[in-house]
């Protein structure tokens, strides 16, 4: 029906930031603006609510041609609405197909945040809650020690190990001393929220770096393979550089820049304590680094996570929960910033593969720069299809933006994260590790925690 269309239409507008919601309803020319108002007002309040129904039910995963702001407001009639009653038209049987998953999935929420009516929800979603429910994840540095070794430690330790999580409601299940390995990535362990383990030897030497799911994904998605030459473009504090030196083996080359002394010196400190051997610091602005510069002739990867406006991190939602989300002034400068630097990386001459990544849940940021940089780069680079079972894809602000992954503490589990992974078209014939990332990894069997232990994760203070 028509009206959800302008209802779509209007929801991407307000939130590009092309007008008001008044203005764009009043423009849109749909001849009951009341009723279109009314619709958008309710389906913007319940967003957060809908993205959490709408990515743990698959929908667009599994209705490829459903735009996600069409999907959001046809959603929220179906659940929260008049229930398509006499309107609905094409949509009807569509949404109808998925209804009793999506309904499932409300019901599933309302009892995860202890709730019985759907206004209830508002409440819950406008408070710090969900961000403070984030497990503790923790990367086993593959440099030490390994992920069964790690296992037995926290088990000699009193803890309670529970295998390879099947899914998200494990995780929402962990309490008290108990901890999973995660479905996805083989290396990293999952603790209930409040864990601390800041005073733990296992860190304090080094074996585990304390890093949310979400920030293990560029370098992950990146894999480069050992003996690879890499630039880290924005590299404090360093834990995504550790993950790519983990993932070369220490072997080949990380050039990583970053203008702040000081964060470059906390960076030198964390990398040393990883045994990160590969790496070479530079304090300099990556935007000033020279793609015709020799000792960069051989980089094919190339991993940035600019400055953004961290307005995806749990602790600032935590810290600051009335904060909102930046100035339109500051999101502007940060997206000119981002877009040059995405630009210039995708003008060193042997790139094959990048992983642009943030910390924001601003389009501004995220699709628009990623967009931009892709029309810029004249066909030269597409985006990769990756992890196609990931539950929060990009928004879609252009055709393929749906390749993007997004994340949040309501969908994921993790903070909130945006990640693209851009190739080269003209790949090499020979099949190499980072292509194999483009599809969904097979797990290996979880560890059971019984095999040799390394002395490196024995004796941690070595």
């Amino acid at each position: 029906m028509a009206v959800y269309s302008a209802a779509a239409a209007v929801l991407a507008g307000v939130e590009s930031r092309q007008g008001s919601l008044k203005g764009l309803v009043y423009a849109s020319n749909f001849q009951n603006v009341k009723q279109l108002y009314a619709l958008v007002c309710e389906t913007q309040r319940y967003s957060a609510v809908l993205d959490a129904v709408i990515a743990n039910a698959g929908l667009l995963r599994a209705e490829k041609k459903l735009r996600p702001h069409l999907a959001k407001v046809l959603v929220y009639d179906l659940l929260l609405g008049r229930g398509f009653r006499g309107r609905g038209g094409r949509w009807k049987p569509l949404l109808e197909r998925h209804q009793a998953r999506l309904k499932a999935e409300l019901a599933r929420l309302k009892v995860r945040q202890g709730v019985s009516r759907n206004e209830d929800l508002l409440e819950v979603g406008s408070k710090p809650g969900s961000a403070s429910q984030v497990p503790r994840f923790v990367r086993v540095n593959t440099l030490k020690t390994c992920a069964e070794d790690a296992i037995d430690y926290f088990k000699r330790q009193g803890f309670s190990y529970q295998g390879r999580a099947s899914g998200l409601d494990d995780i929402r299940a962990l309490k008290g001393k108990c901890f999973l390995l995660d479905p996805l990535l083989p290396e990293l362990l999952v603790f209930p929220a409040q864990t601390d383990l800041h005073d733990h030897p296992l860190y304090q030497a080094g074996h585990l770096i304390l890093q949310d799911k979400a920030s293990c994904l560029p370098a992950m998605l990146l894999a480069p393979p050992p003996g690879s030459h890499v630039i880290d473009a924005c590299a404090a504090p360093g834990n995504k550089t550790s993950h790519l030196a983990a993932l070369l083996k220490n072997q080949g080359k990380i050039f990583a820049f970053d203008q702040d002394a000081k964060r470059l010196a906390s960076m030198a400190t964390l990398l040393a304590r990883a045994g990160v051997s590969c790496c070479e610091l530079a304090e300099q602005d990556f935007l000033t680094v020279s793609p015709s510069d020799q000792r960069y002739c051989q980089v094919q990867y190339i991993l940035l996570d600019p400055s953004c406006s961290g307005s995806g991190m749990p602790s600032r939602q935590l810290e600051e929960p009335k904060a909102g989300m930046p100035s339109p002034e500051r999101l502007r400068a940060l997206a000119a910033f981002q877009q040059r630097a995405l630009s210039h990386a995708l003008t060193f001459p042997a790139l094959r593969r990048l992983v642009y990544s943030t910390c924001s849940v601003c389009q501004e940021e995220n699709e628009d720069v990623v967009h931009a940089a892709l029309q810029q780069s004249l066909g030269a680079f597409r985006l990769a299809a990756v992890l196609p079972s990931w539950p929060h894809r990009g928004l879609g602000a252009f055709p393929g933006a749906e390749h993007c992954l997004r994340a949040s503490p309501e969908t994921t589990l993790t903070g909130g994260f945006f990640i693209a992974v851009l190739e080269r078209v003209e790949v090499p014939s020979s099949v190499s590790q980072a292509e194999a990332a483009d599809s969904e990894l097979t797990p290996s069997p979880a560890p059971k925690g019984k095999k040799r232990r390394r002395k490196a994760a024995a004796t941690p203070g070595t």
